[in-house]
């Protein structure tokens, strides 16, 4: 607690005073052009993976980079965010991110570890359907790295059909005003990976955007 307390002290006395028309502009409101939608482990910066500025992200952390169907969680924070985020803020791009050596996809490989966490286990319901598929699809994938990774890939695809469900998002996809990314982010190298809908996998950002959209230095 002491260095979060110092953290702050710094930030008010080296970040906040010599950005004062930043802070200044940014309590007027916010127009983040992207909402991020990624898991709540402490190793994903989405600031920091982006490179964002203040102001650029609007960002949804839920373990296992979650997004419950529309009407499947009533009143949870995720379709607030996400009603939000699309009806009001009008964000043009949504990605959900997952990410490598995931401990809520870990968990939903095996329930079993989940006796004492109820909670954590009803959540990972939402999560269902990913299991399903690595059970049915990729049963002869024995090694559990290789499960684990498949699992991670799949869940960001099982979000992000969850995420059609929402109204805001289906109307904002019919009228071509807002685009949904899938991405994997691997922490041991930074590396991220990108699904690209037409080859029905995940590839490297570099192959999944054109390179008039992406300048990688």
């Amino acid at each position: 607690m002491q260095k979060i307390l110092e953290g702050i002290r710094s930030f008010q006395s080296n970040i906040v005073s010599q950005q004062e028309e930043l802070y200044r502009e940014l309590s007027k409101g916010q127009h983040p052009p992207v909402l991020l939608i990624t898991c709540s482990d402490s190793r994903i910066c989405p600031t920091t993976l982006t490179q964002s500025q203040l102001g650029e992200l609007f960002v949804l952390r839920t373990a296992g980079n979650i997004v419950p169907a529309y009407g499947a969680a009533q009143g949870g924070g995720e379709a607030a965010t996400v009603e939000y985020a699309v009806g009001v803020l009008k964000v043009q791009d949504v990605i959900v991110c997952g990410h490598s050596h995931c401990g809520a996809m870990k968990g939903l490989l095996s329930p079993e570890t989940l006796e004492q966490y109820p909670s954590v286990k009803a959540y990972l319901s939402h999560a269902e359907a990913t299991r399903r598929i690595i059970e049915d699809h990729y049963g002869e994938v024995t090694d559990p790295a290789e499960r684990l990774r498949l699992a991670i890939e799949q869940n960001v695809l099982v979000q992000m059909h969850h995420l059609r469900t929402h109204p805001q998002v289906a109307a904002a996809m019919r009228t071509g005003n807002l685009r949904l990314h899938g991405w994997m982010y691997a922490i041991e190298n930074g590396s991220i990976t990108a699904f690209q809908e037409q080859d029905n996998r995940f590839v490297s950002l570099l192959d999944a955007y054109p390179s008039t959209e992406l300048q990688v230095a």
